[in-house]
C-alpha cells in the first residue's frame, strides 16, 4: 500500500502524511543509521490527535512520525492496517501502542519492529482479549460509564462512552476545555473488537517491549498492567503518579522520552 492508498484509505492522520513520506528513506540512508520511524496506534474511543504532544516531542528530535488511523472494527482488521503501513517503511520501526491499540501492535509482528511501547497499553498473550485481561484484574469503570451501544447493520454494535462522563473516566488529569473536545471527538470501538483474542503468538515474545502508565488509570487498572508488563519482560516500566488512561496527552514529554530510549537502546 502506497503513501496515497494510505490516506485515501484513512490509515494516516493528514498531518502527519508528510511525515511518512519523508520516512521512506532510501535504503542507502537507512543503512547510514537513520533514525527508525515512529508508528504510533491509537485505542479506543481517541484518534491520532491524541498523540499530537508527543509528536511534536519527536519530530523536534528528528524522527520520521505515522500516526496510524486505527480503525477499531476488529482485531484482524485493525492490526492488517498496521502491518501495511509497517511495511512501507525502509529501516528499523518502533511501534506505539495506546489502550487497544496495544493489543492491535501486539498482533502486528514484524522483523521490522526494533521496539513496543505500550502507553496505557494491553499486551495481551495468545487466546487473550481485552475483555479477559479486564476479568482477570477487576476494578477498572470503564462499563459503567459506556453509552447505549449503537447497532450497525452488520449485526454488530459500536461502543462510545457517554460524552458527559468521558473526562473524568478517560482523561480526569487532562486540561477541562481539552478532554470535552476529547468527548466530542472519540471514535468508536466495536463490541467485537474489545473481545476478540489474540490469535498467533505476541509480538512482545520476541520484541522488547517499554510500557508507561498512569497511576489513576480508570480504564485498564494500574495491577493489570504492572502484571502485562513483567509478564513481557519490560525493559522499562514508566508509572506516572497521578495521570490518567492517556497519559500521553496529559505528560506528552514522558512517552516521547520512553520512545527515544526504546528506539535508541541496542537490541
Amino acid at each position: 500500500m502506497n503513501l496515497q492508498q494510505a490516506v485515501k484509505r484513512g490509515c494516516l492522520s493528514l498531518g502527519v502524511a508528510v511525515a511518512m513520506h519523508a520516512s521512506a528513506l532510501p535504503a542507502q540512508d537507512a543503512a547510514r543509521g537513520a533514525k527508525p520511524t515512529i508508528v504510533l496506534v491509537h485505542g479506543a474511543f481517541a484518534d491520532s490527535s491524541s498523540f499530537d504532544g508527543v509528536i511534536g516531542e519527536l519530530l523536534a528530535k528528528g524522527y520520521p512520525v505515522i500516526a496510524a488511523s486505527n480503525p477499531l472494527r476488529s482485531l484482524k482488521i485493525d492490526s492488517d492496517e498496521v502491518k501495511d503501513i509497517v511495511n512501507t517503511v525502509t529501516g528499523d520501526v518502533v511501534l506505539v501502542g495506546h489502550s487497544y491499540g496495544g493489543q492491535v501492535i501486539t498482533a502486528a509482528g514484524s522483523d521490522k519492529v526494533k521496539a513496543l511501547v505500550y502507553i496505557d497499553g494491553l499486551a495481551p498473550e495468545t487466546g487473550e482479549s481485552a475483555a479477559d485481561i479486564g476479568k482477570k484484574f477487576p476494578g477498572a469503570t470503564l462499563g459503567e460509564t459506556l453509552a447505549p451501544p449503537v447497532p450497525l447493520t452488520d449485526g454488530g454494535k459500536d461502543l462510545y462512552i457517554k460524552q458527559e462522563l468521558l473526562p473524568a473516566q478517560f482523561a480526569a488529569d487532562v486540561n477541562p476545555a481539552k478532554a470535552r473536545l476529547m468527548a466530542a471527538e472519540q471514535r468508536p470501538v466495536t463490541e467485537a473488537a474489545l473481545n476478540d483474542k489474540l490469535q498467533g503468538e505476541p509480538a512482545w515474545k520476541k520484541t522488547p517491549s517499554y510500557f508507561v502508565y498512569g497511576s489513576l488509570d480508570k480504564n485498564i487498572t494500574p495491577a493489570a498492567q504492572a502484571f502485562m508488563a513483567k509478564r513481557a519482560n519490560s525493559k522499562r516500566t514508566v508509572v506516572v503518579p497521578g495521570a490518567s488512561h492517556v497519559v500521553m496527552v496529559s505528560h506528552p514529554e514522558v512517552v516521547a522520552r520512553l520512545i527515544v530510549e526504546a528506539a535508541t537502546a541496542n537490541p
